[in-house]
């Protein structure tokens, strides 16, 4: 049921704005990081409830990220 109202969400981002992303995003856990192979970038992944997205979307883009993906979750276990 959970996952029907979750979303998977992937973003890039600068590094210098890592920490402030992490801290709008509410998530399961803590978000996963990964970088990219442009120096100064990282992939950030994570779960949001579909209801929370479009009101931190604006501070998101804000915050420099880019390439925001949004995806369906078919099961999730916790």
């Amino acid at each position: 049921m959970r996952a029907k109202e979750s979303k998977y969400l992937l973003l890039n981002a600068p590094n210098d704005k890592i920490d402030e992303i992490i801290a709008i995003l509410p998530g399961m856990k803590s978000p996963t990081l990964l970088p990219l192979a442009e120096e100064g970038w990282s992939s950030l992944h994570t779960v949001i409830q579909q209801e929370k997205f479009w009101e931190i979307i604006d501070e998101l883009k804000s915050l420099g990220a880019e390439g925001i993906l949004v995806c369906p979750i078919e099961k999730m276990l916790i």
